[in-house]
């Protein structure tokens, strides 16, 4: 029995990959506030605001003498 699940399964997912959407059972379980939070590239972008500001105000540069 198991080995069967695990075929089925393995098959239902080479069915969804690459698809919209996918059954429940096949979706990353995570945790709640995971699931919910930005991905990466989500957290990469940058508002144009966000933008001008840093051009505007770089980081200030200091060398100290030794």
């Amino acid at each position: 029995m198991i080995v069967i699940n695990q075929k089925t399964k393995e098959n239902l997912r080479k069915f969804y990959k690459n698809k919209k959407f996918k059954p429940l059972d096949l979706r990353p379980k995570k945790t709640r506030s995971i699931r919910r939070g930005l991905t990466r590239r989500e957290m990469q972008i940058m508002s144009a605001k966000e933008s001008k500001r840093r051009w505007n105000f770089p980081m200030r540069k200091y060398a100290v003498k030794a």
